[in-house]
């Protein structure tokens, strides 16, 4: 069976974020990051070398294969934010989607621009539901 290949490291985050030259993104992401870490209560962790995940999540599937993972995360990207809000449900509420502000969609994932582009309190509130969700 095939090991994924994105894991835990021990890079610290804050060190990453500091990486980020563009002093807007690094202050979006700062902030998304203290919105996942405040709602899931955990602190935030680097997945392989750029993507920043928050709470720990076990899936698993019909076949009996489970696998870690985080409950939220997201990865600062050249060209956008890269939201990995997969308990949400974002594809089928269309509602939260609406609300959100400039934003794309990808397979399992949100694009944004800058947090300027978008409403927080709508972002709070799916990283909140996803986080309910993920709970269950």
């Amino acid at each position: 069976m095939a090991e994924l290949k994105t894991k835990v490291t021990e890079q610290p985050v804050q060190d990453y974020l500091m990486q980020i030259s563009d002093e807007v993104i690094r202050k979006d992401c700062q902030t998304i990051c203290q919105i996942m870490e405040d709602i899931t209560k955990a602190k935030a962790k680097m997945w392989g070398t750029a993507i920043i995940g928050v709470g720990d999540y076990t899936y698993s599937y019909s076949t009996g294969r489970t696998g870690d993972w985080f409950m939220m995360g997201f990865a600062p990207r050249k060209t956008n934010i890269s939201l990995y809000i997969l308990g949400c449900g974002a594809e089928e509420r269309t509602d939260i989607l609406s609300r959100l502000g400039k934003h794309k969609t990808g397979k399992g994932c949100i694009y944004i621009k800058k947090l300027k582009d978008i409403n927080v309190d709508v972002l709070t509130e799916m990283c909140e539901i996803s986080y309910r969700n993920l709970k269950k």
